[in-house]
Order: structure tokens, then C-alpha cells, then sequence
């Protein structure tokens, strides 16, 4: 494979597409309890793929001036130099044309809620809220939130409350998750001119901010359970994953390393997305 193949790759950010695709996989097998549809399972994952490929493609696009201004990012293929933005608007559009047809043939509200995830990351916060708002992070947790609602609603071709906690649950998480990252790497983001929360209301305010949304991604999980959609270890797991989280963010309110805190934070949140989706599919009921 020469470069200039990889890098297309690369701008689909494959790492953030696979962890969407578990999300989705999770949502699809809660919906199923167990019944597969194996073939429905593998055309869903193809088109998820697809659509949150093409969403990173042109958030890369968008990005790729304040990219160049960030020592994390400057080496990203549109940031260097290396892809052209023609061929990427050509390339991102291919995406999600073929990911939208692939997710009609599943049923049209799952290509509706791709489309819309696509809409929500590169136009309203990649092309507009990034630049301008510290809403940003939560507002751009609608479409990072859309994965397991499309695995769900691949087989139940509608939205009901097991979506809706779904999507709850997600949503929630993301800011945190993110949030702790903008702290890590705050330098890089205040040079860049993004108006991420830290940078904006300073480290302390974020670091309050966090709270609700853990607080509430730990009513989502519960609820999950409560409404018979999962099983007691389930409750478990998450119960007690969520509250150790709820724990650190509380106590990193006197944290004297800021960085140290948020790295732990940052690691301890993929950790915890990780082991729910896997307990989710281990015991739906």
C-alpha cells in the first residue's frame, strides 16, 4: 500500500469508526436479544461504516487550517499537504452516498438518523459550533451518540425507549470523555483558536461541568436495567464503573496535576465505553 493510499485511510479516522461500529453492534444485539440477523448485522455495520467514515473525512477537511496549527495534528495528510481538498470532497461524498444507500436498504429511519449524524459532526459542529461556542462538545454529542440508535433501530425500525436510553447514555459520555482531552492538550487548542471549554471558562469550570453528565449517564445506564433491557451484571458493571468515575471527577476538583488527572480521566473513559459495550451484548436480556 503506498502513502497516498494510506492516508486516505487515515483521514477516516479508522480508530473513531471502530469504536462507533462496537457502539453500533451494542444497540443492534440489545434490539435483537439474542435473535441475530446476521445478514441485517453485517449490511448495518457496512453502512454505519461508511457513513461515520465520510463524517471524518470532511470534519478532516474543515479542520485541516487549524490543524496545521496544532503539534498533534500538523502532520495530518490535508494539514501537510499530502491530499488535495478536491479529491477529499470527492472521496468524503462517495462515503456517504454509497454508506446512506447501504443503510436505506436496512430501512430508511437508520439512513435518516446517518444522515443526520453526518449533518450534525460536519455542519453544525465541525463547520460552525468547533470555531465559535464551547456548546461544541455537548452539541456535537448528538452525532456521536447516533451509532447505537442505528444498530437498535436496524432491527426495530423505530424509536422507542430503549433508543432513547441508548442515545442518552452516549451522549452523555462524550463531553467528559472529550472534555478531558481538551484539558490535556489545552496548549494545542488555545493556539489553534478553538473555543473548547477549558480554553474559554478555564480547567476548574470544566472540571464541574463534568459531573451532571456522569451523573447523568449513570441514571441512562440504570434505567437501561431498570426497564428490563439488560441483565443485573449489567447493573453491576456499570454501577459501579460509572460511580469510580463520578468518584475521580469529584475528587479532581482539588487535583494539584491537572494533566495527570485528566490523562487518568481520558483512559479511564475509554476503558469504561469498552467494557459496557461488551457487557451490554453479554447480557441483554
Amino acid at each position: 500500500m503506498n502513502a497516498a493510499w494510506k492516508d486516505y485511510i487515515n483521514i477516516t479516522k479508522p480508530r473513531i469508526v471502530l469504536s462507533n461500529l462496537i457502539a453500533a453492534f451494542a444497540g443492534f444485539w440489545l434490539a435483537s436479544s439474542w435473535k441475530i440477523d446476521w445478514m441485517l448485522l453485517i449490511v448495518t455495520l457496512l453502512g454505519s461504516s461508511l457513513v461515520m467514515a465520510c463524517s471524518c473525512v470532511f470534519n478532516n477537511l474543515l479542520d485541516r487550517e487549524m490543524d496545521v496549527k496544532m503539534a498533534r495534528t500538523r502532520n495530518r495528510p490535508l494539514a501537510s499537504g499530502r491530499l488535495q481538498p478536491r479529491n477529499v470532497i470527492i472521496y468524503g461524498t462517495i462515503l456517504g452516498l454509497a454508506g446512506e444507500a447501504v443503510l436505506v436498504m436496512v430501512n430508511p429511519l437508520t439512513a435518516l438518523l446517518g444522515f443526520v449524524g453526518i449533518l450534525v459532526y460536519v455542519v453544525i459542529y465541525t463547520a460552525w459550533l468547533k470555531r465559535t461556542s464551547t456548546w461544541s462538545t455537548a452539541v456535537g454529542g448528538i452525532s456521536g451518540a447516533m451509532p447505537p440508535v442505528i444498530g437498535y433501530t436496524a432491527v426495530t425500525n423505530e424509536i422507542d425507549l430503549g433508543a432513547v436510553l441508548l442515545f442518552a447514555f452516549l451522549f452523555c459520555w462524550q463531553p467528559p470523555h472529550f472534555w478531558a482531552l481538551g484539558i490535556r492538550r489545552i496548549e494545542d487548542y488555545r493556539a489553534a483558536g478553538f473555543p473548547l471549554l477549558p480554553v474559554v471558562k478555564g480547567i476548574q469550570r470544566t472540571k464541574i461541568q463534568m459531573i451532571p453528565y456522569v451523573v447523568l449517564m449513570n441514571v441512562s445506564t440504570a434505567l437501561l436495567y431498570a426497564f428490563g433491557y439488560t441483565g443485573l451484571a449489567f447493573l453491576f458493571v456499570t454501577a459501579a464503573m460509572g460511580l469510580t468515575w463520578l468518584y475521580y471527577c469529584i475528587a479532581g476538583l482539588k487535583a494539584k496535576d491537572d494533566q495527570k488527572w485528566a490523562h487518568n480521566i481520558f483512559k479511564f473513559s475509554v476503558h469504561y465505553l469498552t467494557i459496557v459495550n461488551i457487557v451490554m451484548v453479554l447480557n441483554t436480556q
